[in-house]
């Protein structure tokens, strides 16, 4: 923890040890997310979906209540705080919701919060390309070696955090809400 690259704020033992199984636990949810939405693992294998399902859903719930406990202490303000907190909570909410809904027998309501929990959970994925994204626009002297306030980082930061599942959110909104308008046609 000393030679961290980010320190929390403010120290907090229990921050590392969270911080290292969240990243354990993303990383097996993202690969268990893999396997759910190929469509011929998921009509050929249904025995591998289930078993992948279950440990993504054990990951994902595990790893998000990590961000709900380390979040408050994240090292960029105010906004990358609270963005992560609302992932931490959706990210638990779509997961426990399509859960609930495959042990109801719901198929296509499983279907539709699995793909918004993914779509929160790829959302590591997608804030390494924002926070690059809002550097640039923000303060783009981070590129350059010129001093940039913290305030101006925090904000980009911030703004990154948002954005990084935000977008993933409404992209899966907007695919859902198209295939469910073709099959009204």
């Amino acid at each position: 923890p000393a030679q961290a690259r980010t320190q929390p704020m403010p120290p907090n033992a229990s921050y590392y040890p969270l911080l290292v199984t969240h990243i354990f636990l993303g990383s097996v949810a993202l690969l268990a997310a893999c396997l759910q939405v190929w469509p011929w693992l998921r009509r050929s294998h249904l025995a591998v979906h289930r078993w992948s399902g279950r440990v993504y859903v054990t990951a994902a719930l595990s790893a998000s209540v990590c961000v709900m406990i380390i979040s408050p202490m994240g090292l960029f303000g105010a906004n990358q705080r609270v963005a992560n907190t609302m992932l931490a909570l959706l990210w638990f909410g779509t997961t426990l919701a399509g859960f609930r809904a495959i042990r109801q027998r719901r198929f296509d309501d499983h279907r539709q919060w699995m793909l918004r929990s993914f779509a929160l959970s790829f959302s590591i994925v997608t804030n390494r390309i924002w926070t690059m994204v809002c550097l640039a626009a923000f303060a783009p002297g981070v590129f350059t070696g010129a001093l940039v306030d913290e305030v101006t980082i925090n904000q980009a930061v911030g703004v990154a955090s948002w954005a990084s599942w935000v977008v993933n959110l409404l992209i899966v909104e907007w695919w859902l809400h198209r295939r469910r308008s073709s099959h009204v046609r």
